[in-house]
């Protein structure tokens, strides 16, 4: 269905009164009005819409400073020549007949205004320029007044009668036409040098209406009988109008980042324009009169013209040199300031984007994004894998994020975004809908992968680096990892208190080994139905000297986040060895068959873990048999280095645990790849298995897995008689849980094996 266009009263009102003097304006050459003060009255309105448009525009929080900087000097501009207009209205008119001289008070309000906005113009960055720059330009200037100036005079001046007409004088004319054509040229000089985030589209506009303004300049000898009329009827409602069209093309515009920098021309044609345009005029002069001095004017000007091709033949062969280079330097360019990879931007090009965006002081949002798990990804499908998703994912962010925001790679799997202007709000509602659309499943090379992120994002605060904002928002990426991933967490003040905590926690965790503060408890793995222990699973823990025992779900992540965990698992590995081995001696055939010993990922990926494991069991001499290594899900995944491992393993007779079944991304797939002897039923699944729910369909249905791979199950934290039993006519016939018995010290358990020699197996603590 169409929709209507709605109304735009300021535009409406705009084209309207230009219209209306123009008209007016045109008609007066062929009319004498008898109220010429009617068309002299819409230009101050014409001039208040020009700054409204102008002042919105400087208030608008998606340009950058100097932008919003230059609109707002055009704004004042444009306020400066209401009372000018006014005044020149007063001039033209408030005498006993009408003229077209202006008071010096009219002329001092124009050229303040042109002042204004050249000063804007120059102060937009892309004129932070050489001395060598700034002389150039003012020759370029300096031979275009010349030049208009002897033109002006000598094609136009000249040839007209002003004794006959007191409303106006040549120097007047002459000089409101110099000043228009080098406001002109600042213009255009900046229109096609690209002036910082300036949209170059308002700059042409702007350009136009003072071109335009100045060629009105040229009409004013032939109305010099017409007293009612002045060029300020047309100069004026086009430099106003101009610049309101140009307000509104800036405020419009989706795009604030700088333009790309148009390549700089080498040589201006400007002076060479001009030296063919004086000598037309001397020939236009010497010629008629012929004679010596006419040869002389076309013999110099032959000369000249030879030297000027030749010297333009030079330059074009040093500008195509040039040219070359520069392609060059924007190729080396490219690759610095961007990623190779996936071709957004680079962490010094973001760096740099941070610096100039905290430098204006304006708001912004930045968010650290980090790919969950994608080393495995890498291990499991190879590197060429891992390269098409990270190019999927930056081509997913950068198509989802507005031209404004900024995207870059920070390195490896990080991603980090810029967003300018936004409140928390904002970005909530932007990461709500990035992230399912990032995260959706990715082909590459005929396997789909399906990839989680966590972010942490932080607004900017005053006195920010941008190392400061980068640290934050890492924070509160790790505090969105901890608390599950694929999600994303605003910084809090908290989390620096919470990491400092973490870090003498973990510089702790570093002496616990040697101050003797870790001890392992073993609990019991018993058999359905009578409960007789059949293994134990070494846990270790962790008596602190001013905290008492720090939980595991601390201190374990806390080790494994800084590698500590190798360390920390080869000691709990040499002490249930040396414990297996003891129990062997000591209790004979009633001890522990089987003692299970957690492994994490780190350790599956040290260089010489089998031989290693080989060599501690031989040299305690406890055959292998004796021992399972008990791996998670997400330990392993399938990833080729920590299958071999476990194979290795196997080979050498250990039995392989796979724990918390059921809670990874694999789990099936691991079944058949993994040489898995023990599958151990997670928690989450045993504790609906007396409900009509669908862990207990789960429960029932991986009895059957496991015997058709000739597995044995084992079901985890059971904690009732009622799940016992349960569990026992679904065909279990190992469990363990704090229904049969907590961890227990090596001795409670020595005194548990001796018990259940003469009493009932279902002990309980």
């Amino acid at each position: 269905m169409h929709v209507p266009r709605r109304l735009d009263p300021p535009l409406v009102a705009a084209l309207t009164l230009f219209t209306f003097v123009l008209g007016w304006f045109a008609i007066g050459l062929r009319h004498t009005w008898e109220n010429p003060e009617v068309a002299w009255l819409a230009l101050p309105v014409l001039s208040l819409l020009a700054t409204y448009e102008c002042l919105r525009t400087a208030r608008d929080t998606a340009l950058d400073t100097p932008t919003r900087r230059f609109w707002g000097s055009l704004g004042v501009a444009c306020a400066i020549l209401t009372p000018t207009v006014l005044s020149a209205m007063y001039d033209c008119l408030g005498g006993p007949v009408p003229h077209q001289v202006l008071s010096i008070r009219t002329q001092v309000g124009f050229g303040i205004a042109v002042l204004v906005v050249m000063w804007a113009l120059l102060r937009l960055p892309t004129w932070h320029r050489s001395s060598g720059d700034w002389l150039r330009f003012g020759l370029d200037t300096g031979i275009i007044v010349l030049t208009v100036g002897v033109l002006i005079w000598h094609w136009t001046l000249s040839r007209i009668d002003f004794s006959s007409s007191p409303n106006a004088t040549p120097r007047s004319i002459l000089a409101i036409m110099v000043v228009s054509t080098v406001s002109l040229i600042t213009f255009v000089k900046v229109a096609f040098a690209g002036a910082g985030r300036l949209d170059r589209g308002a700059l042409h506009i702007l350009s136009a209406g003072v071109g335009l303004a100045a060629a009105t300049g040229t009409i004013a000898p032939f109305i010099v009988d017409r007293p009612y009329l002045s060029t300020s009827l047309v100069a004026f409602p086009m430099s106003q109008l101009t610049a309101f069209l140009a307000a509104r093309r800036q405020r419009r515009s989706s795009a604030v980042r700088p333009p790309a920098r148009p390549a700089s021309r080498r040589f201006s044609l400007v002076p060479y324009i001009s030296i063919g345009l004086l000598y037309a005029a001397v020939l236009e002069v010497e010629i008629p009169q012929s004679g010596e001095e006419a040869w002389m004017a076309i013999a110099a000007t032959g000369v000249t013209v030879l030297v000027v091709l030749r010297q333009l033949t030079t330059l074009r062969d040093n500008a195509r040199l040039l040219d070359t280079v520069d392609a060059s330097l924007r190729q080396l360019d490219h690759q610095l300031t961007h990623d190779a990879l996936t071709g957004i931007g680079s962490r010094s090009a973001y760096t740099a984007e941070l610096a100039a965006r905290l430098d204006t002081g304006e708001p912004f949002v930045v968010a650290l994004l980090d790919l969950d798990d994608f080393k495995e990804v890498n291990d499991r499908y190879g590197h060429t894998t891992g390269d098409a998703l990270l190019q999927t994912i930056s081509h997913r962010l950068r198509d989802r994020l507005r031209p404004e925001d900024t995207v870059a790679r920070l390195g490896g799997d990080e991603f980090t975004l810029l967003l300018p202007g936004m409140t928390e709000a904002d970005a909530d509602l932007l990461l709500h809908e990035l992230l399912p659309v990032v995260q959706a499943p990715v082909l590459a090379d005929g396997l789909e992968t399906t990839p989680r992120i966590s972010v942490g994002v932080t607004a900017s605060r005053p006195g920010d680096t941008a190392g400061e904002l980068l640290r934050r928002a890492d924070v509160a990426m790790y505090a969105a990892k901890t608390a599950g991933g694929s999600r994303w967490t605003w910084f809090d003040p908290i989390m620096d208190q919470l990491a400092d905590d973490d870090a003498r926690l973990a510089a702790d965790l570093r002496q616990a080994i040697v101050r003797d503060e870790l001890f392992l408890v073993y609990q019991p793995i018993v058999e359905l139905p009578h409960g007789r222990l059949t293994g134990v699973e070494a846990l270790v823990r962790w008596r602190h000297p001013e905290h008492g025992l720090v939980s595991p779900a601390v201190f374990i992540p806390l080790a494994e986040r800084n590698g500590q965990i190798v360390e920390i698992g080869r000691w709990v590995l040499e002490q249930a060895v040396r414990q297996t081995a003891r129990w062997e001696r000591e209790l004979g055939p009633h001890a522990p068959a089987k003692v299970s010993v957690n492994v994490s990922a780190r350790q599956l990926g040290e260089p010489g873990f089998p031989a290693e494991v080989a060599a501690l069991l031989s040299a305690a001499g406890v055959s292998p048999s004796r021992l399972t290594v008990e791996v998670t899900e997400t330990a392993v995944l399938g990833t080729g280095v920590a299958l071999e491992v476990l194979r290795a393993l196997s080979a050498q007779g250990l039995s392989i645990a796979l724990d918390d079944f059921g809670t990874g991304q694999s789990s099936l797939s691991l079944l058949v790849d993994c040489p898995v002897d023990w599958l151990k039923v997670d928690k989450s699944f045993v504790d609906g298995v007396t409900l009509d729910s669908p862990q207990a369909v789960i429960v029932d249905s991986l009895i059957g897995i496991t015997e058709g791979l000739r597995m044995q199950a084992v079901a985890e934290g059971v904690e009732t008689a009622e799940q016992a039993e349960r569990l026992h006519r679904a065909g279990y016939r190992y469990a363990q849980g704090y229904h049969f018995a907590r961890p227990l010290p090596e001795s409670d358990i020595e005194l548990l094996i001796t018990a259940q020699k003469d009493f009932s197996p279902y002990l309980r603590n």
